[in-house]
Formats: C-alpha cells, structure tokens, sequence
C-alpha cells in the first residue's frame, strides 16, 4: 500500500488537567517556556489533499485558531474520555464553512459516549446552528480517510479499550499502560511513534516515563516522541536531555514530516 507525504502538527501534549494545571505553582506549571505549556492531547494529520485530527478535547477549538486550519475533513477519536472529546462541539464552525457534514471515525464504546454527551447533534429534531456529524464505527480494520490510510491498534487504558493508530510510517498512541503482542506487531516497523509518557511515578492507567522508553526499545522503533505529559513528569528541558538517543518529549506546536 503506498501512503502519502504527512505533516504532523501536536496540537496539545499534555494530560487531562493541561499544564500548567489550575491552581499550581510548581517549577513546571511556572516555567516561562513555552515548551512546558501543554493542552490536551490532540494531532493534526495532513497530506496533500486531506486533512484531519485526532481527538477534539476541550482546547480544540484554541488549537484550531491557533494552526489557522480552515479545512478539515475529518475527526478520528481514541477513546470516550472528556480530555479527547469535549470540543467535538466546535466542528459546527467546519459544518459552516464547508457547508458538509463533518466525517467522524469511532468505536462503538465513544460512539455511545458522543451520542449521550453530544445529544443535540443526533436528535430527530436538531435546532439550526447545531453540530452535523456524519458518524462512521470503526473497528480493528483498517479504514481510509481521503488519500490517508488508518490502521487501528488496540491498546488498553487499565481496562478500557482505546484505539491507537498507524498511519503508514507513523503510529500515535496515547492513553495506554498495556499492549498486546498482537497489536505490537501492527506497530512494529514503524519510523516514528508517539506514545504516552504521564509522569516518572508508577500509575494505575498511564506508561510512566520509564516504560515508554523501554516499549519503544523492545519494539526498535528508531525514533520516539512522548505525549499526554503532566507537570508531574518535571520540565521539558531536563528530562529531555535524560532520555536515550532518538527519544524524545513532544510540545505543542511541533512538526513531524513523514
């Protein structure tokens, strides 16, 4: 299968709470650099003809004024959590400009989260200026959006289930803390992958810094950027200069061209 030219924009790196987070003032949520001020997890995938995001937390609407992106043909979503989805709101302003409904890939499991959180935009009878969503269920089978092909991987958040995906030679997973050998061998062989790295101490749903890095070196995987990062992980510029050849933390805003 041939793939097209991809840009990748990071349009958030942090965790749920952001960084800096409400009501903190530790060195991290301090810090001056603007590599330390993560939104929510999201990406901007285009190719030549297509565009879309990964996600739509609730910066997406700051995230889409911020790239200047007036085209975008389409939302694919992880998982059901609010730090993925709460600004799914703001496609309507996509609906207007493109005069179409917004194509969007899910599973069954958010599906059903962005029918009961998302109500409006699915009744019967929808009032004017409403979301217009055109809802595609997705599986573990891979699924094309414009030029760019998709292959879902499935990886756990604890016990839930959360869709990682492959886009050729680029593979972004967030919101994990365990892969299946089945869906490590859809990884393997890519060039670069984004995986979530939340803080250095153990958590109930999350890598830890070191488990990504030794994910990322089982799977040989030559270059690596970490996501969903919270304060607690420490400033961007020292435990970027800790991680190993290759492996990297990622900040919003920065580019990937694959």
């Amino acid at each position: 299968m041939s793939y097209p030219h991809l840009k990748i924009t990071f349009l958030g790196s942090g965790t749920s709470s952001g960084v800096p987070m409400i009501g903190c003032d530790c060195e991290v949520c301090s810090s001056a650099n603007k590599k330390d001020k993560r939104l929510r997890s999201s990406i901007l995938v285009q190719s030549a003809r297509t565009s879309l995001v990964v996600d739509t937390g609730p910066d997406f609407r700051y995230q889409m004024l911020r790239e200047k992106v007036k085209h975008l043909d389409a939302v694919v979503f992880t998982h059901p959590h609010k730090d993925h989805l709460a600004g799914l709101d703001d496609i309507r302003a996509f609906n207007y400009l493109l005069k179409k409904p917004m194509d969007v890939y899910a599973d069954s499991l958010t599906e059903e989260a962005l029918r009961r959180d998302f109500y409006y935009a699915f009744s019967d009878t929808k009032y004017p200026g409403t979301p217009d969503l055109d809802l595609h269920t997705i599986n573990l089978d891979p699924f094309v959006v414009g030029d760019i092909p998709i292959t879902p991987i499935l990886v756990w958040h604890l016990k839930m289930p959360v869709m990682g995906f492959r886009f050729g030679k680029f593979t972004y997973i967030t919101d994990a803390n365990r892969i299946d050998d089945d869906s490590k061998a859809k990884i393997k062989g890519s060039e670069v992958i984004v995986l979530n790295a939340l803080r250095k101490e153990k958590h109930i749903s999350h890598f830890t810094l070191d488990e990504a890095i030794a994910l990322v070196q089982e799977l040989k995987i030559p270059v690596a950027y970490f996501t969903h990062i919270s304060h607690q992980l420490g400033l961007h510029e020292t435990i970027e200069a800790e991680l190993p050849e290759g492996i990297h933390l990622a900040y919003d805003q920065l580019v990937l061209e694959l």
